[in-house]
């Protein structure tokens, strides 16, 4: 059997109060494929869609990344390029969608927007006006982690959960350097 990450969001599912206590494990499993996945051959390969449907996970809950549609190769020495192929809204990096110009940079961009998604179970365009995802998060950090992490994902009480979330406020914070908005500025994969 094999399913999408997306359905474990659940977004008032049932099946996600079942399946939050994966969410960690699941998150850790596809930035291992992540890492592969850039330096694993000899040409990059840039998805441009990375999101949660996208994300297959076998009976092992090993994540596999699927629909290379759109996908493209780097050539050697060849750091980045321009495209009009369009990807989801919502995950896009900003120097693709303004401009066109991708590199590995904008797959790293949606993965830290999937991984946002995964810890609070929120979408990453679901908010009004023009705050987006990783404002809100940021607006939260360091203080207010309860109130944006998925609260299926917590488990423990009084120094446990403090130690629960000061690990949470740390991947949030990492994802965050890796939504930045300037693609020199995110973490390498």
């Amino acid at each position: 059997m094999v399913f999408t990450l997306f359905p474990l969001l659940g977004y008032g599912s049932s099946m996600a109060a079942c399946a939050c206590t994966l969410f960690v494990l699941v998150s850790l499993v596809i930035l291992v494929l992540f890492i592969l996945y850039h330096y694993g051959y000899s040409l990059p390969v840039i998805h441009y869609d990375v999101k949660p449907s996208n994300v297959l996970l076998d009976e092992d809950m090993v994540a596999h990344l699927s629909d290379f549609g759109i996908s493209k190769l780097l050539g050697e020495d060849q750091g980045d390029l321009y495209t009009k192929t369009l990807a989801t809204f919502g995950y896009i990096a900003p120097e693709y969608g303004l401009e066109g110009l991708v590199s590995t940079k904008c797959d790293v961009y949606s993965y830290e927007i999937m991984l946002l998604e995964t810890f609070t179970r929120r979408k990453p365009n679901e908010f009004e006006g023009d705050l987006i995802l990783k404002q809100w998060v940021s607006y939260s950090l360091p203080y207010a982690v309860m109130e944006v992490v998925d609260s299926n994902l917590l488990t423990s009480i009084g120094n446990h959960l403090k130690k629960e979330l000061d690990v949470v406020a740390s991947i949030m914070k990492v994802a965050l350097d890796c939504c930045n908005k300037s693609p020199t500025r995110r973490t390498d994969m």
